[in-house]
């Protein structure tokens, strides 16, 4: 079991106290997982912050059942990863109790938050204060950067900015050598060019870096359960992800389909014929790269034509609101994937 002696000391003075239920404690896992196994941080109202479900968060994150953004507080994704984990594990679905806890504390040992000093490169920059919603106006900047480094920071540890700002009242996060509280969430690089590197480094013949044993054989979209799910050739779920998917102007495909191509660092290009919502474009548009790009820090491509699963620049919004017609991931939960799958591996759509 982590040690919470320290956990407890520095949420003490933010913690909200109350029943864990999970937003949607009534409601079971689908049956595809049950294998074996932008704006300045001083702006934003820190949130109320659930010692409980923070911990269970973070536990969940490096359990390989996302959450999504780690912040704390009670909601959708956190009930659909708590479930997927109970199923998985043989436990009672729904609330999370002792039971559950003492479960994720042997899975995945070690402290939930940890001590982060801020890197130079953490605030060097280039920063995009300002990103226009407009596809047409954002083709015009040189990068879709992070908005702060505060921005940068919350996404290499999973977090919200209203979290990170809760954790270390006061402190600059402009400045290098500022020592954070963070969550403790595994490391695995939120780069994507450092990812890609990996990749091609270790990847040999699997167009993958994770072990073969740990190679993504399928991966399953559930429309309804707004989720993700990765299994191994032996069928265990190797990875539980929350996603937003689909559209009105452009529903997710059904049925089965193959993963294209892993593309690190993406440019977007926005067509006017999706007519999507609140855009002006008349022809064809190109956003440059950067993890504020509508589709993130990587795009991997499926062979249903205009289709992927991609990363975005809004990662509290995933699994709550709707993607253009393709499969949105927090850009961190997207390098997940990209590093289990490769060129072949299949993608089966249900709900």
């Amino acid at each position: 079991m982590r040690n919470n002696g320290i956990w407890l000391a520095l949420v003490a003075a933010c913690l909200v106290s109350g029943p864990v239920t999970g937003a949607s404690a009534a409601r079971h896992h689908p049956a595809a997982a049950a294998a074996p196994h932008h704006a300045p941080v001083a702006e934003k109202r820190a949130p109320a912050i659930n010692q409980q479900i923070l911990q269970a968060e973070v536990l969940l994150d490096g359990a390989g059942f996302s959450p999504g953004v780690i912040d704390g507080r009670d909601g959708d994704n956190f009930a659909k990863a708590l479930h997927a984990f109970q199923q998985v594990n043989g436990l009672q679905i729904g609330t999370l109790d002792q039971a559950t806890l003492e479960r994720l504390g042997q899975v995945d040992g070690g402290p939930v938050v940890g001590e982060y000093t801020i890197q130079p490169q953490d605030v060097a920059g280039p920063f995009a204060a300002n990103i226009p919603q407009d596809y047409t106006e954002m083709a015009q900047l040189p990068q879709l950067a992070y908005h702060s480094p505060s921005q940068l920071i919350a996404a290499k540890f999973h977090m919200s900015e209203g979290l990170l700002t809760a954790l270390n009242a006061g402190k600059n996060f402009a400045q290098a050598g500022t020592v954070l509280t963070v969550a403790n969430v595994p490391q695995g690089g939120n780069d994507p060019a450092v990812v890609a590197q990996e990749l091609h480094q270790h990847r040999g013949n699997t167009g993958s870096s994770a072990p073969p044993r740990d190679m993504a054989a399928r991966v399953v979209v559930d429309k309804r359960n707004r989720s993700l799910q990765v299994f191994s050739a032996d069928n265990r779920l190797l990875a539980f992800l929350p996603a937003s998917i689909g559209s009105a102007e452009k529903p997710a495909p059904s049925g089965q389909f193959k993963i294209e191509r892993v593309d690190y660092g993406p440019t977007y290009t926005y067509d006017p014929a999706y007519h999507f919502k609140g855009q002006s474009a008349q022809r064809k548009v190109t956003v440059k790269p950067g993890p504020n790009n509508p589709v993130g820090v990587v795009w991997i491509a499926l062979s249903a034509k205009g289709y992927g699963i991609h990363g975005t620049p809004d990662p509290d919004a995933v699994g709550k609101t709707q993607s253009h017609g393709c499969i949105r991931l927090t850009n961190w939960d997207a390098l997940t994937l990209a590093r289990l799958v490769k060129k072949g591996t299949p993608v089966d759509f249900i709900g």
